[in-house]
């Protein structure tokens, strides 16, 4: 018998190693030469790269950056064995959780781009990047300063950083962008389709969480406006109503027009560089989950994705969640043939995700199922 597991993390309890390691003890608990292969999985937010450089076999480096509100910070990325691949969170650089204070008029991706320049240094021409998590709504020009893009401003001065600065802009040049660009391919993990501009844009969705005020998103969304009216006129091409535009306060916007970066949800990412695909072809159960299913889950998240690709091959799929809720029920009709909550007992939520009884519960529902696969299902 042979299963295939990946499980997304059991956020602030599991990572997703962990997870899948827990789901197969269970099933070895059952059978103990089966064949279970587990993977790492992610939506492209935080812990990605970690598990895809574990899995991978990867090298974690760690490098001094500029944090989003130019403090200096440490940040982690990983370079696969291939010497030519890096794996990347822009949150890592420039996410909210480095912000003490939240203020998106000042806050700048420019670390992101000092990170791509030490991989590129390094050797690196691929790079796979998750942009969740942004403390930004800067467009990505501090990121593209960092690679020698200028902005300047009608009086000639430079425009400065953050997205108070994209009002300011009236030139834009790349006359000192580092040659090397033209030869990487960034591969951008991204599940949210907001354009950059607009009601639905990067600004007015998701300025309030990072900090902005009803004054501030009018500002905000009018230099948004004319940063992508100049890159319109500099790049002959306009990107701001592609769907992800928006995303990472208009980071996916600068991938998309400046540096040829291609969007796709996270999960699609991480499943093709785990080479996920060519296992489930070979598998009698695939297994998949997360912290908590409810209706969400089926809009793109990490196991309805696994389970998609799994329905592709005719599997059978399986989920455990830490929780599940009525409406987890789509799920049903999204290729996950059934679902089980892991949580065994009345129990607290604080004690629910201790790692240990996390663990626990995971690998003893695992059991009980495959316990009833492997009295009425002949492999």
């Amino acid at each position: 018998m042979k299963v295939v597991v990946a499980m997304d993390s059991f956020k602030g309890s599991l990572t997703s190693l962990q997870a899948g390691e827990a789901v197969r003890e269970g099933i070895r608990k059952v059978r103990e030469n089966a064949d279970v292969v587990v993977k790492p999985l992610g939506d492209g937010g935080e812990g990605t790269a970690e598990a895809l450089i574990n899995e991978l076999k990867g090298k974690q480096i760690r490098v001094k950056v500029t944090g989003p509100m130019g403090n200096p910070i440490e940040a982690m990325y990983g370079i696969l064995p291939d010497g030519k691949t890096a794996v990347m969170e822009m949150a890592q650089a420039a996410g909210i959780t480095l912000c003490k204070d939240k203020n998106p008029l000042a806050a700048s991706t420019f670390g992101v781009g000092e990170m791509i320049i030490d991989a590129m240094k390094k050797g690196c021409v691929e790079f796979l990047i998750g942009i969740g998590g942004s403390a930004t709504n800067d467009g990505g020009i501090g990121l593209l300063k960092a690679l020698g893009y200028e902005f300047f401003q009608e009086n000639g001065e430079l425009a400065g950083e953050g997205g108070g600065s994209l009002i300011k802009i009236a030139r834009i040049s790349g006359e000192k962008v580092l040659p090397q660009i033209a030869e990487c391919h960034f591969h951008i993990a991204c599940d949210v389709n907001n354009p950059l501009c607009g009601p639905l844009g990067a600004t007015y969705i998701y300025g309030p969480q990072k900090g902005a005020t009803e004054d501030n998103l009018k500002e905000l969304e009018a230099g948004m406006r004319n940063y992508a009216a100049l890159t319109k006129e500099y790049t002959g091409k306009d990107y701001s109503e592609h769907p992800g535009a928006g995303a990472a306060g208009g980071l996916g916007f600068c991938f998309l027009a400046y540096l040829k970066g291609q969007l796709m949800p996270g999960i699609e990412m991480v499943m093709k560089a785990v080479n996920l695909e060519e296992e489930i072809k070979e598998a009698d159960y695939v297994i998949t989950g997360e912290g908590r299913l409810d209706g969400q889950s089926g809009m793109g998240k990490a196991p309805v994705g696994v389970a998609a690709l799994a329905k592709k091959y005719h599997k059978k799929v399986i989920a455990f969640a830490g929780s599940v809720t009525k409406e987890a029920a789509i799920c049903n009709f999204l290729g996950i043939d059934a679902f089980f909550p892991v949580v065994r007992g009345v129990t607290t939520l604080e004690e629910a995700m201790d790692p240990v009884n996390a663990t626990e519960n995971l690998r003893d529902t695992t059991e009980q199922v495959f316990r009833l696969l492997e009295k009425h299902v002949e492999y």
